[in-house]
């Protein structure tokens, strides 16, 4: 699908009566929009995250700044005084410590390789169009009764491939709705609700799994050491909640936001509507799709004949249960596989893999977009590494946990708070693991020691990442979609693009929120396989 000609330009600045239109909440935005724009690049601050940790080490180090370690005696890691102290990098042991794991940091930090081996799965599955063409399949094929929430619950799943909803889905949507004589942008709105506010939503574990259980892991490691948090154990969560955020999505885009946008007028186009084409799914791409299914299909039937069985050679030998089992710890590589097969099966129907250089090149113009990525694990690694070593993070979690004791804010309420802030933080810091590798070294750690376990505070962390993406310019995709909108409303500026967003985010926090206090406290469902809900030393 060809992309308007302007999406690399300028996004347009609102006009100051598109402001006073919208009320204080645009002006509040549009401040935040300055003072993040103020904010150095992620990989720089990063950097300057390193820098800040070793002088505060230092300094700490020097006035001998500790608290009361709260692990029972006797605990993996306890000092013998029974005191948790900063430990200065700012002398030659610190030194020492830098220069000698600057490497290991850097190629041990779990989200890593994770990351990059389901990558390679997903560039097959993506670079065959297989993607692409299930998508248009599924929203092309919608009824009319249908069409929003089908759109909204495939911008949730088009998550599994990165740039995809955003390329493919949202242009498509506009399109869509505008050829069912309804508002163009009400359709973009959709879509990128889905895409962009169901963030952490899924009904297959995708790429971010890994990417954020790698860092959780690392951070609860700060208070147990031998703690393992595996990329699956949101799943159950996050799969209901796909369902959840399709239906709040659906319902806002056709109660608030279309009946907002009122009856759309072509003479706002910046483009000759009637020149519009959506690319329909072809019979050699939905043949090429079914074999591809079947391939998935049997894929699954052999992975369930490895797991499912008692004394499958993929459960845990020891107790016989796929809790700590090599099919959780292997997950990744189950998602290599359950997207590169069929990714391949599509590939050689539709003749885009015609030789196995084909499948090479595929996986390599993948890995060749992660250059960002890996610059900005470096860093994040080494900040991580520091803020392990110098114990900050385990004082700042102590100090932190017995402030929330003092108030008595222990109780699940702490969640809404935890949630607010991470929305209010993503505003200005838009990556998901750019963010996660800055808090999660504290939160995790101070909520375990109020008595939560690791992997419902990451589910938690993950709503909040998710419901502002709508509503931030410092999202990296907010650019593309402002010029998408541009193409049916030529005047259209930041701010009536935020406003129009902005029902989407209130309603999928105080609806996703309540849903997670349902399924965690009130129902006692775990988050995920194996997941525990509270912590125990």
């Amino acid at each position: 699908m060809s992309l308007p000609s302007n999406q690399g330009s300028a996004a347009p600045a609102s006009s100051p009566t598109d402001l006073s239109k919208k009320g204080w909440f645009i002006k509040f935005l549009n401040i935040v929009e300055r003072l993040g724009n103020l904010l150095p690049h992620p990989i720089t601050l990063f950097a300057m995250f390193c820098l800040a940790v070793i002088l505060i080490s230092g300094v700490a180090g020097y006035f001998e700044l500790s608290v009361v370690d709260p692990r029972p005696e006797g605990a993996a890691g306890r000092s013998p005084d029974g005191l948790i102290h900063v430990i200065s990098l700012m002398n030659g042991e610190g030194l020492r410590m830098i220069v000698s794991n600057l490497v290991t940091n850097f190629t041990g930090f779990t989200p890593l390789g994770t990351v990059l081996v389901a990558l390679l799965g997903v560039g097959i599955a993506d670079r065959s169009g297989m993607l692409s063409a299930a998508m248009r399949l599924l929203v092309i094929g919608a009824s009319k009764r249908l069409v929003t929430v089908v759109v909204v619950f495939a911008g949730i799943v088009s998550n599994t491939a990165s740039e995809l909803g955003y390329v493919v889905l949202i242009p498509m949507a506009a399109m869509i709705f505008h050829s069912l004589g309804r508002h163009p942008l009400a359709g973009l709105a959709a879509a990128f609700a889905g895409v962009s506010g169901g963030y952490s939503a899924n009904l297959l574990l995708g790429t971010v799994d890994p990417l954020l259980s790698g860092i959780t892991e690392a951070a609860a490691q700060m208070i147990d050491p031998d703690y393992i948090v595996g990329p699956e154990v949101n799943w159950y969560f996050m799969f209901a909640s796909t369902f959840l955020v399709s239906i709040m999505g659906a319902v806002v885009t056709e109660k608030i936001v279309e009946p907002n946008l009122g009856k759309y007028n072509p003479e706002d186009a910046a483009i000759d509507l009637s020149a519009q084409q959506m690319e329909t799914v072809t019979p050699e791409e939905k043949r090429a799709l079914k074999l591809a299914g079947l391939a998935a299909l049997a894929v699954t039937v052999v992975i369930a004949a490895l797991v499912v069985p008692e004394g499958a050679p993929l459960r845990n030998q020891t107790t016989g249960d796929v809790s700590g089992s090599p099919f959780l710890k292997g997950i990744v590589a189950f998602i290599f596989i359950g997207f590169a097969i069929p990714g391949l099966v599509y590939g050689k129907v539709i003749g885009v893999f015609k030789k196995d250089k084909d499948i090479i090149d595929a996986m390599s113009e993948n890995m060749s977009s992660m250059g960002m990525y890996i610059v900005l694990v470096f860093f994040a690694s080494q900040f991580v590494a520091f803020f392990k070593w110098t114990n900050l993070g385990a004082v700042m979690a102590v100090a932190g946990a017995d402030a929330l004791s003092a108030i008595g804010l222990t109780g699940p309420l702490v969640f809404v708070l935890f949630i607010a802030m991470c929305g209010i933080i993503n505003l200005s810091l838009g990556s998901a693991s750019a963010q996660w590798a800055v808090t999660a070294p504290i939160f995790v750690p101070m909520l375990m020691l109020i008595g939560y376990a690791p992997e419902t505070i990451q589910a938690a962390y993950r709503i909040g990442d998710s419901v502002t993406n709508l509503i931030t310019p410092m999202m990296s995709y907010f650019g593309l979609i402002l010029a998408v909108a541009c193409r049916y409303k030529k005047d259209l500026g930041i701010g009536t693009l935020i406003a129009t967003m902005l029902p989407y985010t209130l309603v999928f926090f105080v609806g996703w929120v309540s849903f997670f206090f349902i399924w965690v406290f009130a129902l006692g469902l775990p988050v995920g396989p194996g997941a525990a809900t509270y912590y125990t030393p």
